[in-house]
């Protein structure tokens, strides 16, 4: 027997799809605007921060992409529709940014050995307008990064163009001031660092959410804790916790309740508790309970053992 609501709801990507929209076009615009620079420069740490946005955008565009997938109905043969979609989109995402990441360094190590002249004012400038801009998309992304991983792939790729175009900032100074031609490539190897660390921490959220494990910061056992303090309840097993995609929780026990209350109050009142319990303590539109009377609890501790 099962208590869930009815419908999927919207996914927390799909709540910011304007910001994210606003970001990909405000993205775009520096990445020409930074390639253009890199190329009259001469600066490869400019031209590998307009690299790391256009994969931002390019990512950002994938989540938007997948958030419309992932709003489409479910069907007979896909449950619980294409909700996946967008954690396969974050998937895609931080491998894109680990490419980027070892190309900008290699390409970075071959320039230490050959220094390359750079024009420092237009890179300055460049680097300048990239930050403003990171700045406006890091608050208009603000506060969505903590309810999807699509947002918070997104917040943290500009996160990183902000350091990256601060670090461009600093090489083109510290080239006009002292001739040190090298800060060039070492301020894109310092972007490759960057880049790499939150790609890793991207693909860790999602290999735990096609892993299907519990969503961080809940734990079963606590959980089947609050279970036992619902009257009627004599046991809790079979306890599974796990996301479909960012803000869509599920839950799923098998509950056993004692003959006496069940009869008493009957199915609809023991489960409207249980869900009740779920609600306070497991934000989550999605539980299923198994009611089942001692006895039947005994005959399946037999057959999972």
């Amino acid at each position: 027997m099962g208590a869930h609501t009815h419908g999927h709801p919207v996914t927390a990507t799909g709540k910011h799809r304007k910001s994210l929209v606003l970001v990909v076009v405000i993205t775009l615009s520096v990445v020409v605007i930074q390639v253009i620079g890199a190329a009259l420069s001469g600066s490869l740490a400019l031209l590998a921060d307009a690299g790391h946005m256009l994969s931002d955008a390019a990512g950002v565009f994938i989540a938007l992409l997948a958030s419309w997938i992932a709003g489409r109905p479910a069907t007979a043969r896909s449950t619980y529709g294409y909700q996946r979609a967008e954690v396969l989109a974050a998937l895609a995402n931080a491998m894109l940014l680990a490419v980027i990441a070892v190309v900008i360094m290699i390409e970075a190590f071959r320039r230490l050995g050959e220094p390359s002249e750079v024009r420092t004012d237009i890179m300055l400038i460049a680097a300048l307008l990239g930050g403003a801009a990171n700045l406006v998309c890091l608050m208009i992304l603000h506060g969505g990064h903590r309810e999807s991983l699509n947002i918070r792939g997104a917040y943290l790729e500009v996160l990183g163009d902000l350091l990256g175009s601060i670090a461009v900032v600093v090489a083109a100074v510290v080239i006009a001031v002292t001739g040190f031609r090298q800060a060039d490539a070492l301020a894109s190897i310092l972007i490759a660092v960057m880049i790499l660390p939150r790609a890793w921490s991207l693909l860790s959220d999602v290999i735990n959410v096609l892993l299907e494990s519990a969503p961080k910061g809940v734990d079963p056992a606590m959980i089947r804790e609050h279970i036992l303090t619902v009257e009627g309840v004599v046991d809790a097993h079979d306890i599974h916790a796990w996301t479909i995609t960012s803000g869509v929780p599920v839950f799923s026990a098998h509950v056993v309740v004692d003959a006496e209350s069940l009869n008493a109050e009957g199915v609809d009142r023991m489960l409207d508790r249980l869900v009740h319990c779920l609600s306070n303590h497991f934000d989550t539109e999605h539980c299923t309970f198994q009611l089942e009377p001692l006895e039947h609890a005994i005959h399946e501790s037999r057959q999972h053992a």
